[in-house]
């Protein structure tokens, strides 16, 4: 073979290889959906205090209901949270999703105070704050929370009128069905009382960790409490967070399931049947007290609703049940059509 017939051959070989490796890298982008919402970054105010947000909007479509979301205990609205957003606003649903006071990206100190009292305020300010505004039906509007937030929205839709339904999601019910040991309880009392002697005297707060193993003294320490955060952290933020520690104190006195049989709308709870955290028996008797409940249980622990197939189950059945409930609910009219 004559080294034209070589040149001629290898010439035909890069440009096979080209002609491939063009398709490939097309073929991506012709595959690709556009993007079918846009996310705007906002702030409102509770208590006097900046509160960040993102306003979730579907593309196409004109004031769509509202969805007003926050995470649970220690958690900012960067942990997942945006996987459910989306997936809401991908089936035509706004969505509201905000961090509370001292969290995050919002204002306010000390630093990651966890405070049920203080979060509730915060539900109420994005309540309040989402029914002003004019890209969103303010008559049709849902609250979910997870974990410590689903307590937060039981008690904020029993004590709010006009909301069309609330997703409670591995929901904390009751501060008093602990099922820590006796010396956990102790050296909880201890943190709290240290943390509050110590700011009301010297303006100091006593910090303990969010999360940790079970050998340790943390808020949350059951054997699957450190793995199960790490999975909702985005990888610049680290699992060693710490937090104010008289909610050791605080938790003990919030019950939501006081508040269950106030709540009007139709409500979704799903919980975890093998939780650790929270006892799944009063997540079931907190849901029997509601007036209009749909109560799905899965096998699986605390953690496991944030990710993988259990998420991808989760998300699609609490986005069924709100769109079923926006679609009774009576649809807003815009605030220049004349309502005053």
């Amino acid at each position: 073979m004559n080294k034209t017939k070589i040149l001629g051959i290898i010439l035909m070989i890069v440009l096979m290889a080209q002609h491939v490796h063009g398709n490939e890298g097309k073929t991506p982008r012709q595959k690709a959906d556009p993007q079918k919402f846009t996310r705007i970054d906002t702030t409102f105010k509770s208590q006097g205090t900046t509160c960040a947000a993102w306003l979730y909007l579907p593309k196409g479509v004109s004031r769509p209901p509202v969805v007003i979301m926050a995470h649970g205990f220690g958690g900012e609205r960067t942990m997942r949270l945006p996987a459910y957003a989306e997936y809401f606003v991908s089936q035509g649903l706004g969505c509201l999703v905000f961090d509370y006071r001292t969290f995050g990206d919002s204002k306010g100190e000390p630093r990651n105070y966890v405070n049920p009292t203080r979060h509730l305020e915060d539900w109420q300010a994005a309540i309040t704050f989402a029914r002003s505004l004019d890209s969103v039906d303010n008559k049709r509007m849902a609250l979910w929370g997870t974990s410590f937030s689903g307590g937060h929205v039981i008690v904020t839709a029993a004590r709010t009128p006009g909301i069309s339904a609330i997703v409670a999601q591995v929901p904390f019910v009751d501060g008093r069905s602990s099922g820590r040991s006796f010396g956990y309880k102790l050296q909880a009392v201890y943190h709290g009382l240290l943390d509050a002697i110590g700011a009301a005297l010297f303006n100091h707060r006593h910090y303990v960790p969010m999360v940790g193993g079970p050998d340790t003294f943390a808020m949350l320490n059951t054997p699957d409490a450190l793995e199960g955060a790490k999975k909702l952290l985005p990888p610049s933020v680290s699992p060693g967070r710490k937090c104010p520690a008289n909610i050791a104190l605080t938790s003990f006195f919030y019950r939501p399931i006081k508040f269950a049989p106030k709540v009007v709308c139709p409500a979704l709870i799903i919980y975890a049947q093998q939780d650790t955290l929270i006892s799944p028996q009063d997540v079931r008797k907190t849901a029997k007290s509601m007036q209009k409940t749909t109560v799905i249980g899965l096998p699986v622990k605390h953690f496991d609703v944030y990710e993988g197939e259990t998420f991808e189950k989760v998300v699609k059945l609490e986005a069924e049940f709100l769109k079923k409930q926006f679609a009774r609910a009576p649809v807003g009219l815009r605030k220049d059509a004349g309502i005053k």
